[in-house]
């Protein structure tokens, strides 16, 4: 048996749960037995010497049951036609009412216009990051982007977690290439990968990876053994949260103030300054350029921490000046986000921006 298109399968995991489909269908169904009532009782009042307004008039006015009079008088086989449409009529248009208060009471008719909008609003992202696995640490990475502004799609299998959610979502199999197309896997930014086991992350990994082979995909790793897999498997980097989390609570103890100060850099949104990336592209301006040419804090004023080589090369921290700026290479920068805003309008248009130092 064949697999579903790509356009039916998103459209089957963007409807949400099934009774919601199975409301939709109902409605479609009422609708389509109503039409042919119509056309059918149309029809036979055409055989029976109407004019086609004239059957129109008299299918429509039968089957409502308004209790007009009859445009023209009928003999025995339009009376006993007209018997049949008004119990075929009356009893579809029942059913019509039957379904639609149906799904307006309970809910699926409503749960079908949201799915369908946010389908469309997860068309329209461009950029976003997708957060496969919505438990504690996939709600902390949906947070931080939104923070940041960036629009998140988050897609889980267990829809209790997605409830609440306000933001759109893909309920369905991260692994699945249907469910990660439903997510705009295509015309994503990044995917952060925090499933409730290792082999559904490495599974999922594998999926974007194939489907996308330049996006970044960041990969929990519940065990210091799995990092590896996960990163033979696609991931651009594979972290292990415990790890992390006992490697900071040590930082901590052993420099507070610098680990703080770190904390409130990447972290809190009441500070002005942040830690900052800015990745050179073989269009701008600045590539062939050193960085005493570029000056980088008297241009933009931002302060250049480090330099890294393309393709994940080695970081030079405070490079000197008379390094040469190479397509594909990152500066990483300290400073407000005005300032790096300069930065990038400086790297793609080589023209140096009025710097309104507060």
């Amino acid at each position: 048996m064949g697999r579903p298109s790509t356009s039916s399968g998103r459209r089957s995991l963007l409807l949400g749960t099934d009774s919601a489909g199975d409301a939709v269908r109902r409605i479609a169904v009422a609708l389509t037995a109503l039409a042919v009532v119509i056309v059918v009782g149309t029809i036979g009042y055409l055989v029976l010497g109407f004019t086609l307004l004239e059957a129109l008039y008299q299918t429509v006015t039968t089957v409502a049951t308004v209790g007009f009079r009859e445009v023209r008088p009928l003999g025995p086989a339009g009376e006993a036609f007209t018997i049949v449409l008004i119990l075929l009529g009356v009893g579809t248009v029942l059913y019509n009412l039957g379904v639609l208060v149906e799904a307006v009471t309970e809910g699926h008719l409503r749960e079908h216009l949201g799915r369908r909008r946010m389908e469309r609003d997860i068309a329209g992202l461009r950029d976003h990051v997708i957060v496969c696995g919505f438990g504690r640490v996939g709600r902390s990475a949906t947070r931080y982007p939104l923070d940041r502004g960036h629009a998140v799609v988050v897609v889980d299998t267990d829809a209790t977690r997605l409830e609440g959610h306000t933001g759109p979502f893909v309920h369905g199999d991260a692994a699945s290439d249907d469910t990660l197309r439903a997510a705009g896997i295509d015309r994503a930014r990044a995917l952060v990968c925090a499933l409730d086991t290792d082999a559904d992350t490495t599974y999922a990994t594998l999926s974007a990876r194939a489907l996308r082979p330049d996006l970044v995909i960041i990969s929990r790793a519940r065990t210091l053994g799995s990092k590896e897999k996960l990163v033979l498997a696609g991931a651009t980097r594979a972290v292990n949260p415990q790890l992390i989390g006992g490697r900071r609570m040590a930082s901590f103890a052993l420099h507070a103030d610098v680990a703080e100060f770190l904390d409130e850099v990447m972290h809190d949104d009441d500070l002005d300054v942040r830690i900052e990336q800015v990745r050179l592209t073989d269009t701008d301006a600045v590539v062939g350029r050193t960085l005493a040419e570029v000056d980088v804090p008297g241009t933009c004023g931002c302060q250049l921490l480090a330099v890294r080589a393309p393709r994940k090369g080695p970081f030079t921290p405070s490079p000197p000046s008379g390094t040469v700026l190479t397509a594909g290479a990152t500066l990483i920068v300290f400073g407000t986000p005005e300032q790096v805003g300069r930065l990038r309008a400086l790297a793609a248009g080589g023209r140096v921006p009025t710097v309104v130092d507060g």
